[in-house]
């Protein structure tokens, strides 16, 4: 049988893009470190057109335009359209102060299919607190309502962390009333503003008990509900159903079956303000820089080495290199690096015990 070559075996799914710094919020754990001013060496309008037209090129993933605050970028419905017209899947995540009638409306005609909202906090204070501004609660609640009113589709996102991982049903009920689509959790990784947050994070066990929830809860929703930066979501969720006598198969479980916990570098890709290229964007290490490249992703997303080493799962350190779950759940490679310095090392946060022993220590030194 004739051996696939890497374009084959990983097509970009998603693909997450930075396409500005510029926000007005001053959220606890933003990744990109956003603030509300001019960041120097972003992206021209030509030169997204010309990243959108390289990866339309040879794939079809869903665009996530992200920042920052997106919509600070005044060419930002134009970038939208274009994705659209070479038949890539346009999404956008805003913040929602910026949200009214007319540019949800503007959204809806550039081809954008869904937005994503954050809300980390079931009150006003909660939230409020979490974003860094006074009135963040009521603008996105505001977004949301704006969103269905203009039939957009949305889906609400939820940091995880000790200030409020007690509210999550909470939450989870509010974004079913507001009428999102889906509820997507994300289990907090310490990068940028995040990590000042470390304390934050909540104990692997809490951990666990947390992706059991999700678990338990979504088979009884009328909105999907996924986690994000939680890979051994995939690990728990195939030992409650083999504890209940349930094969995992496409034909019972559908999009679950398929899915796997960290895609980065898999079916997944981050694109910073400045064409910085990474598996994701909580593992701050460079995969390709898309300037450098003349605007040619398809060549980082094909023959980085990173991305090499983030698809050969058996080269993983401790625990991850030799769980029997490791191809449905990975673990987090970023958590992983913010803990020991190294992306290959095992998922800090997974209480997991492997049933085959871990190899020996893997050393650093050259």
């Amino acid at each position: 049988m004739r051996e696939r070559n890497a374009s084959e075996k990983h097509i970009p799914r998603l693909i997450a893009w930075e396409v500005t710094k510029r926000c007005s919020l001053n959220c606890k754990h933003c990744r990109a470190v956003a603030e509300d001013r001019e960041f120097k060496g972003e992206f021209s309008t030509e030169e997204c057109f010309r990243v959108l037209e390289n990866v339309a090129g040879f794939a079809r993933p869903i665009m996530i335009l992200t920042g920052g605050e997106p919509m600070a970028r005044e060419d930002i419905f134009d970038i939208a359209g274009f994705g659209t017209k070479l038949g890539l899947k346009m999404v956008m995540a805003p913040c929602g102060l910026l949200m009214n009638r007319d540019n949800t409306r503007r959204m809806k005609e550039c081809g954008i299919k869904r937005i994503s909202l954050s809300i980390d906090g079931a009150d006003r204070e909660t939230h409020d607190s979490f974003r860094g501004v006074d009135g963040a609660f009521d603008a996105v609640v505001r977004a949301a309502r704006i969103a269905r009113e203009a039939g957009l589709e949305f889906q609400i996102n939820t940091t995880v962390t000790r200030h409020n991982y007690l509210q999550l049903d909470r939450i989870l009920e509010l974004s079913i009333e507001l009428g999102a689509v889906s509820y997507h959790p994300f289990l907090l990784v310490p990068t940028g503003r995040g990590k000042e947050l470390k304390d934050c994070e909540i104990e692997p066990e809490e951990y666990e008990r947390v992706l059991s929830w999700i678990y338990e809860r979504s088979r009884s929703l009328p909105i999907q509900m996924k986690p994000t930066c939680a890979p051994h979501y995939y690990r728990i969720f195939r030992q409650k159903e083999r504890e209940a006598g349930r094969k995992v198969t496409v034909e019972t479980h559908g999009m679950d079956a398929m899915s796997k916990g960290c895609l980065g570098g898999q079916g997944f890709a981050f694109i910073s303000n400045t064409g910085r290229v990474q598996i994701c964007g909580f593992l701050d290490v460079e995969a390709g820089d898309i300037r450098r490249e003349n605007y040619d992703f398809r060549k980082i997303w094909e023959t980085s080495k990173l991305f090499e080493e983030m698809r050969d799962l058996d080269r993983y350190h401790g625990r991850c290199g030799v769980c029997e779950y490791r191809m449905f759940c990975g673990g987090c490679r970023a958590r992983a690096y913010a803990t020991t310095g190294h992306y290959l090392d095992e998922e800090p946060y997974c209480v997991y015990q492997p049933k085959r022993k871990i190899k020996e220590p893997v050393s650093y030194e050259s």
